[in-house]
């Protein structure tokens, strides 16, 4: 008597239904720095496992050296997202490293038409995030035509979140365009610029930016510009603090001239909606006190 063999399949249909395909495993995702990562979180949702190189408030990207965990992590990722402009350039050589046919680089400076020696904190130009978020949705519905739709649909909701976020600028704009701020760094430049607010002393925060000594006469300028009361803000990276950057603190106080620290970092607990809504808030505060 012949016996009749079932292999899985058969046994499956003979069974009334078809063996479902598996379900691939996440996506893997590495974000340089911690803001892209939550995008890349937003945007993913649970289709997603996203790690950040950079994600401690205190993380310094320019004293940043790689590991090999780190080396790892990137060769093993399916989507790398990185800003570019000379501001994670150890990323470029750990890419190179860790080469890998599937692998999708997306990055920020790229996206915006930046380049070296361009300011390069992209991320507070409020074009950034929605261009970076595009192409990554565009990416993720590439890998995963399946769940299309809810790329899609994060994609929509964070354009909608971000852009509530950052309606402050055009009040801003609309009340105080042509106020003169400055800065110890060019960290909020780009934020600022599309507040139409007046950026002084430029090339000392290139300089300190760079780690260059800032030359008498741009110190000298920054220094009377906050004597004299030219500026209404004062901004500062409330991550990186030196001598240099707590005597102008000191002097914007003793002018009365209201201070605002801006981070690199996104900081804990934070997403890029609500760190971006209270900077701006802090902004319009600052200037309806103090104009």
């Amino acid at each position: 008597m012949r016996r009749l063999i079932l292999t899985p399949i058969a046994l499956a249909l003979f069974a009334g239904f078809v063996v479902p395909a598996l379900a691939a495993g996440p996506i893997g995702i590495v974000a340089a720095e911690n803001f892209y990562g939550d995008l890349a979180t937003q945007i993913g949702g649970s289709h997603v496992q996203v790690t950040s190189i950079l994600a401690r408030p205190d993380d310094d990207p320019h004293l940043f050296e790689s590991t090999p965990s780190t080396a790892r992590l990137l060769a093993d990722a399916q989507i790398v997202l990185y800003n570019g402009a000379d501001y994670d350039p150890w990323m470029d050589k750990l890419l190179s490293t860790a080469a890998t046919g599937d692998r999708t680089a997306i990055v920020a400076a790229d996206l915006t038409g930046h380049r070296s020696g361009d300011n390069p904190h992209l991320w507070y130009d409020p074009k950034t995030f929605p261009a970076v978020a595009a192409a990554l949705a565009a990416e993720l519905e590439k890998r995963d035509p399946a769940d299309a739709a809810d790329y899609q649909a994060n994609l929509d909701r964070f354009d909608a979140a971000f852009a509530h976020a950052i309606e402050g600028i055009g009040a801003v704009k609309a009340s105080y365009a042509g106020i003169s701020v400055t800065a110890t760094e060019p960290v909020f430049g780009y934020m600022a610029d599309a507040m139409g607010l007046r950026i002084l002393n430029v090339p000392f925060q290139f300089a300190v930016m760079n780690e260059t000594e800032p030359s008498p006469r741009d110190v000298a300028g920054f220094e009377d510009s906050l004597k004299d009361g030219t500026v209404k803000i004062l901004f500062y990276n409330s991550q990186v603090t030196d001598d240099t950057t707590t005597r102008l603190l000191d002097l914007a106080k003793a002018g009365h001239i209201p201070v605002i620290g801006v981070t690199e970092i996104e900081p804990a607990g934070e997403t890029i909606e609500s760190w971006f809504s209270s900077q701006i808030a802090a902004v319009a505060a600052s200037l309806a006190s103090h104009h």
